[in-house]
């Protein structure tokens, strides 16, 4: 099978993660580069040794060097301001993006729930690690009965929170909570993050609560229990915590939605999960960041046209 190459750019924690993934997971993709802007970076350090070609002049030093011009998609690790800037001089030379930063210039994508939707889009965007974990369950659910409200809660080891999440803590509700509607289909998303400061640090957790319509409750454990293993195939420590629980929730003593102005009657439908990272090259505890990668690396398989899996 010809492999296809890619660069990365972005030396950091996410990028040396996913180079490893690539290196060791991927049985379709090929490190063409590693790209950063620290000389002295560990990522640039671990890639050199690794025998990958790196750049430390950012992504115009990647362009200029001879093995740009057999690379045909880049994962960015940067930030959204840096993307932006990216993806035009990327795309002037018919390189693919997978956008890891909030930039959200291509379309979102959830590899188990829309990959087949965007496979000839130039660039992708991979929304949040508390999208990419709770998306999933919304559409699954979706899929059974109408979601009228859908709200998310990922709780992080504080530790694996960078300075980027820091600082964009309002741009990740956002960014989560308009996915939930647009790729899981609720009528409405709520997202909200939790840094958790407990040493050790613990594990992602996630927990999802549906209000949908009337449906058979066993029809609904059963898209989640389905939905769950498939995102297993490619974040192996994604993990229901507990069984799905279902609630009726009586039209006389409906929840009310003082945001919504709704009054509602129906399912409530909570999930819990936790994703332990597959410790590659970040911490097992990060799982907020291992699924970002590995949700990257599998989404990066399907555009290069080719199916691929990880060992």
């Amino acid at each position: 099978m010809t492999r296809r190459k890619v660069a990365i750019i972005g030396s950091g924690n996410i990028g040396t993660d996913l180079m490893i993934k690539v290196k060791r997971l991927s049985e379709v993709l090929e490190m063409g580069a590693m790209v950063g802007i620290d000389p002295a970076s560990d990522g640039l350090a671990r890639a050199r040794r690794l025998g990958v070609p790196v750049s430390d002049g950012g992504v115009e030093g990647f362009l200029a060097m001879p093995e740009a011009d057999e690379v045909v998609l880049a994962f960015d690790a940067t930030s959204a301001g840096a993307h932006r800037h990216h993806d035009a001089l990327l795309g002037a030379r018919g390189i693919r993006r997978v956008d890891l930063t909030p930039a959200a210039i291509g379309p979102f994508v959830v590899p188990s729930v829309n990959i087949e939707d965007h496979l000839e889009a130039p660039n992708v965007n991979m929304v949040t690690c508390g999208g990419q974990a709770t998306i999933p369950i919304v559409a699954a659910i979706s899929r059974v009965a109408p979601v009228r409200y859908a709200e998310i809660v990922a709780a992080i080891a504080s530790r694996s929170a960078g300075p980027g999440t820091r600082a964009n803590i309002d741009e990740f509700t956002e960014t989560t909570s308009r996915a939930i509607e647009k790729i899981g289909g609720a009528d409405h998303g709520k997202a909200i993050i939790v840094l958790n400061p407990a040493e050790p640090p613990l594990t992602m957790r996630d927990t999802v609560l549906c209000l949908c319509e009337d449906a058979d409750p066993a029809a609904i454990r059963a898209a989640v229990r389905a939905m769950v293993e498939e995102v297993r195939r490619y974040v192996p420590g994604y993990r229901l915590k507990h069984e799905v629980q279902v609630e009726k929730v009586p039209a006389n003593a409906p929840l009310i939605l003082a945001d919504h102005d709704m009054r509602f009657s129906g399912l409530k439908v909570s999930v819990f999960l936790e994703v332990e990272g597959a410790a590659h090259y970040l911490p097992s505890y990060a799982g907020n960041l291992d699924i970002m990668t590995s949700a990257a690396l599998r989404t990066a398989e399907r555009l290069v046209g080719l199916s691929g899996g990880q060992g």
